[in-house]
């Protein structure tokens, strides 16, 4: 009679999940961990392709220069918070505001809902083609507030620097409010109606109802929206690009189109990716701390 090993036998390890992860992690590292890798080491650098003379290990000089010699840095950071808060804040409370107008029954709504979603689906440089003949002082809306005695004959909104963030943000909201739209309408579909109808038997207002059952179910929907669209407008270049240039004295230019402009113009790319180095610092210690103290996850 054989006698049982006291040692199991050693199992061998299985490579075929390891086989069918690799192509996926190779893509990770060659799209995400490569890019980051590089903009990393290029902030550690003088790299100006005008003066190659110039160029070489930097360290922290340029950190340095972006944090006391530039002034410019911080206006365009300033800028970029206060137009992330503006944006983000109007953009949610008017697409939820139209999310809870085309859930509700009437005649037309399909068409309406098709109205609503519209203008997520225009480019950000048509949007600004649009808005830039709307702000047109000869042709647009402000000749026929002119005519109306509200303003002055030749106003361009774009151009003056007490008009021109208004102007940008109501561009900005045309394109970003359908996004809130459609995720929070989304959402609503889910709401089970028995809790509205089991609300309303007994006594409860539609405010009521509102806060105590619509918000409560939305929570998720609207933290998770609000952090991507926080995220997509503090990298927003195309439209204000197209839009102002980042003027006029740069009262319009935001962190990331400080950076393209330097790159494209001065061609100063290891300044460049110091800046773009410490936004993406802004960005992940700001959605950290947002995802914390929002709880996102969480039963509420």
């Amino acid at each position: 009679m054989a006698v049982a090993s006291a040692h199991p036998p050693r199992r061998r390890p299985r490579l075929t999940p390891y086989l069918l992860i690799a192509p996926s992690l190779i893509a990770m590292l060659g799209f995400l961990v490569y890019p980051m890798a590089s903009v990393l080491y290029y902030s550690l650098q003088h790299y100006n392709v005008t003066k190659p003379w110039d160029n070489g290990f930097a360290g922290l000089d340029n950190f340095r220069r972006l944090l006391f010699e530039d002034p410019i840095f911080w206006q365009s950071l300033g800028f970029t918070a206060r137009w992330v808060v503006v944006e983000v804040v109007l953009q949610l409370v008017l697409g939820l505001a139209l999310a809870l107008i085309v859930n509700e029954s009437f005649v037309g709504r399909a068409l309406s809902r098709a109205l609503v979603f519209s203008p997520w689906a225009v480019s950000g440089v048509l949007t600004t083609a649009i808005w830039v003949l709307l702000y047109n002082p000869f042709t647009g809306v402000s000749r026929y507030l002119a005519d109306l005695g509200l303003i002055e004959y030749g106003a361009a909104p774009l151009a003056n620097p007490d008009t021109v963030f208004w102007a940008a943000v109501l561009a900005e909201l045309w394109r970003g409010v359908p996004f809130f739209a459609i995720l929070l309408l989304a959402d609503l579909q889910s709401v089970s109606k028995d809790l509205y109808e089991a609300a309303a038997v007994d006594g409860a207002s539609r405010l009521r109802r509102f806060f105590h059952i619509t918000l409560p179910h939305l929570r998720d929907a609207i933290i998770l929206s609000t952090l991507l669209r926080s995220v997509w407008e503090f990298n927003n270049v195309d439209l204000l690009y197209t839009l102002t240039g980042g003027g006029p004295a740069h009262q319009t230019t935001t962190l990331p189109l400080y950076v393209a402009s330097l790159a494209a113009q001065s061609h100063d790319f290891g300044y460049a990716t110091a800046l773009t180095t410490v936004a993406f610092g802004v960005l992940t210690f700001f959605s950290i701390v947002y995802l914390r103290l929002s709880k996102f996850g969480s039963k509420p």
